[in-house]
Formats: C-alpha cells, sequence, structure tokens
C-alpha cells in the first residue's frame, strides 16, 4: 500500500483579531465581574455572620476585616443562596487548613 503525503495547507484569508475586542479585554471583562460579584457576597456574609471566624472565634474589626474569608460550606462558588446558608466566615488561618485538609483527604482515598 502505497502512503500518501500529508500537507497542511493554510489559508490565505486574514484572521480577524478584533470581533468584539481582543482576549484580553474580554478576560479583563469576566474577571471584573467576577470579583464584583465576589465582593458583594462577601459584604452580604459579612453583615449576615458578623465580622468573627466561625472556626476559631478570633473576633475582627474594620482594620483587619480583610483577613475573613467566606468558604462556601458545599464546595460551590455558585451557590450564593441570599440568607447566607452556604457561607462561613472564617479567618486565612483557618479556610487553608480547611482546604488543606481537604485535599490530604482526597489524598488519602486514592491509596487503597
Amino acid at each position: 500500500m502505497k502512503r500518501r503525503a500529508f500537507t497542511v495547507r493554510r489559508s490565505n484569508r486574514p484572521v480577524k483579531k478584533d470581533i468584539k475586542g481582543s482576549i484580553e479585554d474580554i478576560v479583563r471583562e469576566i474577571t471584573r465581574e467576577r470579583d464584583i460579584k465576589n465582593e458583594q457576597y462577601r459584604e452580604q456574609s459579612l453583615k449576615i455572620h458578623g465580622l468573627m471566624c466561625a472556626r476559631c472565634g478570633r473576633e475582627f474589626d474594620h482594620t483587619d476585616r480583610h483577613l475573613l474569608t467566606v468558604h462556601h460550606k458545599d464546595g460551590n462558588h455558585n451557590n450564593n443562596p441570599p440568607d447566607g446558608s452556604n457561607w462561613e466566615n472564617l479567618c486565612t488561618y483557618c479556610h487553608d487548613d480547611v482546604h488543606g485538609r481537604n485535599f490530604f483527604a482526597d489524598e488519602e482515598e486514592g491509596k487503597d
């Protein structure tokens, strides 16, 4: 059986670079919208649950509130009910601990 040569044909048509903005512009807009959405549910969670870590109980004030993060209990960042039932405010240390435990638990499940 004789093999046929394989060639790549390239189009001479120009590539459209700006359909409705560059890729960088699209990514920038999506990121901006995500950041606005995240800040909205973060503020809502801080109002509902207060400036306290749900795990260690450390209290925060307006000067160090940036150390509080919103943890999604079910792990779904799109599940943001208005009553805050899927959120808990965790300090950055407890939040890292929670996600670190999940990582190691997942690793252990793979071993048999």
